[in-house]
């Protein structure tokens, strides 16, 4: 069975900075692409960053560029997502997601996930 915990969320001022984490445990010893999504009251779910199993290759949601940075430790299967210069905008529930088979292309899909966690509350206050 593979669980997804994530962790870092909380409240901060416009312009401030959170680093999410997100923690993979597994039976198993595989790798996992990861992804981070968000969603926002009254609002659909959005991409907002994944990187590859072997971290070599990260996207990233126009909107986020430039101010959120992913990144992983592959051995221990944990990614952290580095959010600086928060905006209003920003706030959701953030919700990471794990694949070991997932294609590149269909790193921004959710829904080709085969697991996800519980999310974390980030707000953001102006």
């Amino acid at each position: 069975q593979v669980q997804l915990v994530e962790s870092g969320g909380g409240l901060v001022q416009a312009g401030g900075s959170l680093r999410l984490s997100c923690v993979v445990s597994a039976r198993t010893s595989s790798t996992y692409s990861m992804g981070w999504f968000r969603q926002a009251p009254g609002k659909e779910r959005a991409f907002v960053a994944a990187i590859t199993r072997s971290g070599a290759i990260t996207y990233y949601a126009d909107s986020v560029k430039g101010r959120f940075t992913i990144s992983r430790d592959g051995a221990k299967n944990t990614v952290w997502l580095q959010m600086n210069n928060l905006k209003p905008d920003d706030t959701a529930v953030y919700v990471c997601a794990a694949d070991n088979f997932i294609l590149p292309k269909d790193l921004g899909d959710m829904s080709a996930y085969g697991y996800r966690g519980q999310g974390t509350q980030v707000t953001v206050s102006s």
